[in-house]
């Protein structure tokens, strides 16, 4: 039987962090081909280190976009906001080494018959969704996210001119009944641009904007403070660590709360079932969980190379379930078609909305008006109650 009470942690990285700074690169890249031809492929990979920037993969798409690419890095890195002497959006040297899909990987994704377009990779995916929050995300990953995503706003309207682009956050969170009731500890290093700042300045500055984001009756004189616990943090970004794409894939999904089948998202696009898959089960978790036939959801979904349907679906609800899982996983194929281009059809993947998703979470996040974020609709809550009560 699943504990009730425990403590439970999960972190987040801000847009200025290394890795994220790379996985935003690549989608940018992403989202160029797409906005010139939504079937285009793309696996793009991006490593940054000091005031250089190296942009690799496979294409498959206009070549006027390539011609494109040193310039969207160089825009996406002003945008967060670097412009120190070791990463500077300007100087920083750009290598574009961007050249053509394997034919071989395409012949197993390619088909003249839609219905039997194949999975660009083999792999497995999980989703997962829990009642614990109103964007039914774990608490610790939700709120690590809000604090470096209020942080950065702040930043950005010149309140915190003192805080630079890179941070991370981490919470310690302690449950009751499944809930969460209390964080127990808060972790924030962030970038400081005046090296005169100590921890306890640091802290100062933030501090508001840490307790804007998290309930208050969450933290109390009990919570643990640990703000730049190793002292000063002037050199950040790539300049103090190498970054590289797809390398927080535990940031980008529920923080360790649930299992992840190890694939990125980063720069690919959704024939690439490691990105649309992922998307699907959190969509299918999430419904599952609104439509209140569980508390907690995980879906894990697998695949084959140029195979068009699931090699297999599990669900688990944890105990939490109305209904048996092997009912859930009967229902969800008559309620969604999970081969690659059932799932871009369904949430509408082929379109340029993948740089938003590059920071602060691809998961919990509202659907915008522009077609993000599509998989944290809860549009399919009555057809799958439907779909359920037709397979007992």
């Amino acid at each position: 039987m699943a504990r009730q009470d425990y403590i439970f942690t999960s972190e987040s990285v801000s847009e200025g962090h290394p890795d994220k700074v790379c996985d935003q690169i690549s989608d940018t890249v992403l989202d160029a081909y797409l906005s010139e031809e939504p079937q285009a492929r793309v696996a793009c990979e991006t490593l940054a280190t000091t005031n250089r920037v190296v942009i690799a993969g496979e294409v498959r798409g206009p070549e006027a976009v390539l011609g494109r690419v040193e310039e969207m890095a160089r825009e996406t890195v002003k945008e967060i906001g670097y412009e120190q002497d070791g990463f500077h959006w300007r100087n920083m040297d750009v290598a574009v080494h961007l050249h053509a899909q394997s034919s071989e990987i395409a012949q197993g994704v390619d088909s003249n018959d839609s219905k039997d377009e194949g999975a660009g990779d083999q792999g497995l995916m999980f989703g997962y969704a829990v009642d614990e929050t109103p964007e039914f995300m774990p608490a610790p990953i939700y709120y690590s996210h809000e604090i470096l995503r209020r942080l950065a706003s702040a930043r950005k309207s010149g309140e915190t001119p003192q805080l630079g682009p890179d941070a991370k956050s981490q919470l310690t969170v302690r449950y009751e009944n499944y809930m969460p009731v209390e964080v127990t500890s808060i972790v924030l290093s962030s970038q400081h641009l005046d090296p005169t700042l100590d921890s306890q300045d640091v802290r100062h500055i933030v501090e508001p904007y840490i307790n804007s984001v998290l309930p208050s009756e969450w933290v109390s004189e009990r919570t643990e403070w640990h703000v730049n616990p190793t002292g000063k943090f002037v050199i950040g970004g790539p300049d103090g660590d190498a970054g590289l794409t797809g390398r927080k894939i535990i940031v980008d999904t529920y923080g360790g709360a649930a299992p992840h089948g190890g694939g990125a998202f980063s720069g690919k696009d959704p024939t690439k079932v490691d990105r649309s898959a992922a998307y699907a089960a959190r969509y299918l978790a999430k419904n599952i969980v609104g439509a209140k036939l569980a508390k907690r959801c995980c879906i894990q979904v697998a695949y084959a190379i140029g195979v068009a349907q699931p090699l297999s679906i599990l669900v688990d609800t944890y105990g939490t379930g109305e209904v048996e899982g092997a009912l859930l996983e009967r229902a969800i194929p008559k309620v969604m078609d999970l081969s690659p281009r059932g799932i871009r059809t369904h949430l509408k993947l082929n379109a340029p909305i993948y740089k938003r998703t590059a920071a602060y979470g691809h998961f919990g996040r509202q659907p915008d008006p522009e077609g993000g974020f599509t998989w944290e609709k809860l549009d399919l809550t009555d057809e799958l109650r439907a779909a359920v009560k037709a397979s007992i």
